[in-house]
C-alpha cells in the first residue's frame, strides 16, 4: 500500500470520517457501488477529488473470478479497465473533509487488509469509519428500503435493529474491518440496506439515497442527493411501466407486499407471525417473472460498465 505523505486541508483533530463502500458481496442493486461513485462525483473541486492512499490490488483480487473488462474494438483491445482500491479525500457540501476507500472488496489476504486500513486510519487520524452495504432481501421495492445498522460500539448506532436474534452469516471484508477496528480502539460502525432480491441484479439507486441519507447522520457530512434521487425516481417509474404491462408479475409482487404488510402490522403490535403459513414468493418465483425484464432493461443500457456484469456481455469471446 501506499500513502501520501503531504496531504493539505485536514482537519487538525477530532472529526474525520472515513467512508467505505467495497463492490462486491455486499452490493446488491450495485447500490454502495453507486452510492460511493456519486460521492466521488460530488465530493471534490477536480472529479473524484484527490487519491491520498493506494492499495496493491494485484495481492487482493481474483482475476478469474472476477474479470475486469475490456473492449474489443474489431481486431485489438484497448480501453482495459484495471479494479483500483484507493482511498480519496473529498468534501461535503458544506466543505467539510472526509475519505472514501472504494473499489472491489478483496478476494483474499483479509487480514493483511485491514491492517493496511487500520494504518490508514491511523496516519490520517480518522475518528470515524462508516461503511455501506446491501443486501438481497424479500421484500417489495413499493415500501420504504429497510435499513440494518451495526457497530463495533452499541453507543455509535444510530437507529434500532431490525433483527431480534442472533444470525449466522457469510463473512466479508467490511465485517472483518469492523471487528477488527473496534480490538485496535477505533470506531467503526455501517448500514446494511435491504434490497428487492428481484431487483439485485440491477443497478438500484434509491437503496443508494438510503445509504447516503444514513452516512450523512453518522459520518456528520452533507451530500447533495439530488441527482441520484432522480435517478432513483427513474427506475422506480420503469418498473413501474413494466409492471402496468404485465399482470403475472404485479401480482407476484403484490403477493409480496402482502406479506411485508402482515410482518410490520404484526411487528408493531408486538404479535409473532411464527404460525403464519402464508406462503412467501420465492426469489426464483420472482426471478422467474423478471427475467425478460431484466433482459430488456440491459439491452437497453448505455453501457457504462456499471451494471455489475464483468467480461464479455454474450460470454463469449470474437
Amino acid at each position: 500500500m501506499h500513502i501520501v505523505d503531504d496531504v493539505p486541508d485536514l482537519p487538525e483533530s477530532g472529526r474525520l470520517t472515513m467512508v467505505v463502500a467495497l463492490e462486491g458481496f455486499l452490493d446488491a442493486g450495485s447500490s454502495a457501488g453507486l452510492a460511493a461513485t456519486h460521492l466521488a462525483s460530488v465530493g471534490g473541486s477536480a472529479p473524484g477529488g484527490s487519491v491520498v492512499a493506494t492499495f496493491e490490488v494485484d495481492a487482493f483480487h481474483d482475476y478469474r473470478a472476477r474479470r475486469p473488462p475490456v473492449t474489443f474494438a474489431r481486431d485489438h483491445y484497448e480501453d482495459y479497465e484495471a479494479p483500483r482500491l484507493v482511498v480519496r479525500l473529498l468534501r461535503d457540501a458544506g466543505g467539510t473533509p472526509y475519505l472514501l476507500l472504494h473499489g472491489p472488496e478483496p478476494d483474499n489476504r483479509w487480514e493483511a487488509f485491514v491492517r493496511a486500513v487500520r494504518e490508514v486510519v491511523e496516519r490520517f487520524g480518522v475518528t470515524r469509519v462508516v461503511q455501506m452495504g446491501s443486501v438481497p432481501m424479500a421484500v417489495p421495492h413499493t415500501r420504504p428500503i429497510a435499513i440494518t445498522p451495526h457497530a463495533n460500539d452499541a453507543s455509535l448506532l444510530t437507529a434500532t435493529s431490525p433483527w431480534r436474534q442472533e444470525l449466522r452469516v457469510p463473512s466479508s471484508a467490511q465485517a472483518l474491518l469492523e471487528i477488527r477496528l473496534g480490538e485496535w480502539g477505533h470506531d467503526s460502525m455501517g448500514f446494511v440496506a435491504h434490497v428487492p432480491h428481484y431487483l439485485a441484479q440491477l443497478d438500484y439507486p434509491q437503496a443508494a439515497v438510503s445509504l447516503l441519507e444514513e452516512v450523512e447522520k453518522a459520518g456528520r457530512i452533507t451530500v447533495d442527493l439530488s441527482d441520484l434521487r432522480t435517478a432513483a425516481d427513474e427506475r422506480e417509474a420503469e418498473i413501474g411501466r413494466y409492471l402496468a404491462d404485465n399482470e403475472e408479475v404485479a401480482e407476484v409482487v403484490a403477493s409480496l407486499e402482502q406479506q411485508y404488510d402482515t410482518f410490520a402490522e404484526a411487528e408493531e403490535n408486538g404479535r409473532s407471525l411464527l404460525a403464519d403459513d402464508q406462503p412467501l414468493p420465492t426469489g426464483e418465483e420472482i426471478g422467474q417473472e423478471f427475467e425478460q425484464f431484466l433482459a430488456g432493461l440491459a439491452d437497453g443500457d448505455d453501457g457504462d460498465g456499471s451494471d455489475g456484469e464483468t467480461g464479455w456481455s454474450n460470454g463469449g469471446t470474437p
